[in-house]
């Protein structure tokens, strides 16, 4: 996986928020300059809810590790 800074540049530069896992769904699913891996484990583990940061989508995805 790439790291973590790569993904938080991308939730706080590529996402409007309040976002909600749809929406998460949609930008990572055009997060090109990631590998399809990690896009996938993020699709996989994001769970339903409304995020208001990125800070607040990091929480949910760490919680999924």
């Amino acid at each position: 996986m790439t790291s973590l800074k790569d993904h938080l540049e991308h939730l706080k530069n590529h996402v409007k928020y309040p976002a909600t896992r749809s929406e998460l769904i949609a930008a990572c699913n055009n997060m090109s300059d990631l590998p399809s891996e990690d896009r996938n484990w993020i699709v996989r583990a994001i769970p339903e809810g409304r995020y208001n940061s990125p800070v607040e989508v990091l929480k949910a995805l760490i919680d999924r590790v």
